[in-house]
């Protein structure tokens, strides 16, 4: 990444989150008004704990923005975080007097072992405060600019939940994409919905957590996005990448995924359509199995992401673990969590997705201006017929 780029920072019960985005052409249309949906929908989702009632996220636009238009330099955003009035001494950036309690009974499954061992803390919170979920509040905002951007091609950006605690969706051909925003739990299947519901509802007296699975879908991406020229630049894995650095994402794939390994080569790949099938766009395929990359390359079909989000580590029954000082047995530490976090998860992926697609836009159509870009993408899709009617 390096046409599009940003930066987080901010603890989970700190002041705020801090957000700087690098990269953007100047004569963009940006207000709050377009990052506010994205954040909104990040806080939904059945399954998710307290501190969602507590915050109300808004980011405000600080920098690189005058008259509804960026300006070309850095764009600065600010979340601030309500919980932080609850925490001013235990958070505070200059020493306090009083004893603050240290964490140190380790969580299983989470940042707080290995963040401790790596960087010598004694207290557990140095880590857990970083390594919190409440940080991606500050990537879906930076993937709500992202989106603008692609916007402006009529590229667009969606997710839907596949599995819950084990209940699987049916994806239905097309989807109903407001019926998703719709669903509690964010699903296009409203039986396996109502399944996944009860598996929450199920895992909750238990004092347990549930994973699942969700799929992206980017449409409107034109072919020729990444390079299959070194191994950094190829887009699938610079998906990837973004994907697992989510908190709690564990495994993702691109169209087959998978499955693809079960089944024999002349299932898998896309067969190219003949000219007279285009139905409007260059080099369409009968399939997209591939999920619309290929050798590191977009195709023209729509990206199609598949990723696992483990069940969060943050149990209200904890399980054994070990204590940080002593080594001994204790239960594990617990703080106000969530039952269920996938189809927030989803909403956070797709501004992951966002962000990379940016990056690779400014990659192949990038300008010092938002005009300068479109030109670009319009001559560079004037070439990408068929070689003898282009010449």
């Amino acid at each position: 990444m390096g046409h599009f780029r940003f930066l987080t920072a901010g603890e989970s019960h700190g002041k705020g989150l801090t957000m700087v985005i690098e990269g953007l052409p100047a004569g963009l249309p940006l207000s709050e008004a377009d990052i506010a949906p994205d954040l909104a929908r990040r806080q939904g989702g059945y399954g998710r704990g307290g501190r969602m009632k507590i915050e109300k996220d808004r980011a405000e636009i600080t920098a690189g923005v005058r008259h509804g238009r960026t300006l070309g330099s850095p764009v600065a955003l600010w979340i601030e975080n309500r919980d932080w009035v609850n925490w001013t001494e235990k958070m505070a950036v200059e020493p306090v007097e009083t004893e603050i309690e240290r964490v140190t009974r380790l969580r299983p499954g989470h940042a707080d072992l290995p963040g401790a061992l790596k960087y010598g803390f004694d207290d557990v919170r140095n880590v857990l405060e970083r390594a919190s979920a409440r940080e991606t509040a500050a990537r879906v905002a930076v993937g709500a600019v992202a989106r603008r951007l692609l916007a402006e091609f009529g590229v667009e950006i969606r997710s839907h939940v596949l599995s819950i605690g084990g209940v699987e969706a049916s994806v239905p051909d097309p989807i109903d994409w407001d019926a998703v925003e719709a669903s509690p739990v964010r699903c296009a299947d409203p039986v396996a919905a109502e399944a996944m519901v009860a598996a929450i509802n199920a895992a909750k007296p238990d004092g347990d957590t549930v994973g699942g699975e969700i799929e992206v879908r980017a449409m409107g991406v034109p072919p020729g996005l990444g390079s299959h020229v070194h191994w950094d630049r190829k887009l699938d894995g610079r998906i990837a990448q973004a994907i697992l650095s989510i908190n709690a994402f564990k495994a993702v794939g691109l169209g087959l995924g998978f499955e693809a390994a079960r089944m024999r080569g002349s299932r898998v790949h896309d067969v190219i359509l003949p000219v007279d099938q285009w139905q409007g766009r260059p080099w369409r395929h009968a399939t997209n199995n591939a999920g619309g990359i290929e050798a590191g390359i977009t195709t023209g079909e729509d990206i199609i992401v598949r990723a696992a989000i483990k069940p969060i580590p943050t149990l209200a029954h904890p399980l054994p673990s070990v204590d940080l000082d002593t080594g001994e047995e204790v239960l594990a530490h617990y703080e106000r969590s969530d039952v269920c976090v996938v189809p927030a998860g989803g909403v956070v992926a797709e501004a992951m997705v966002a962000i990379v697609l940016a990056d690779a836009w400014l990659e192949k159509f990038g300008g010092d201006t938002l005009e300068e870009v479109r030109r670009n993408y319009e001559g560079f899709l004037a070439t990408i017929g068929p070689r003898a009617r282009s010449s």
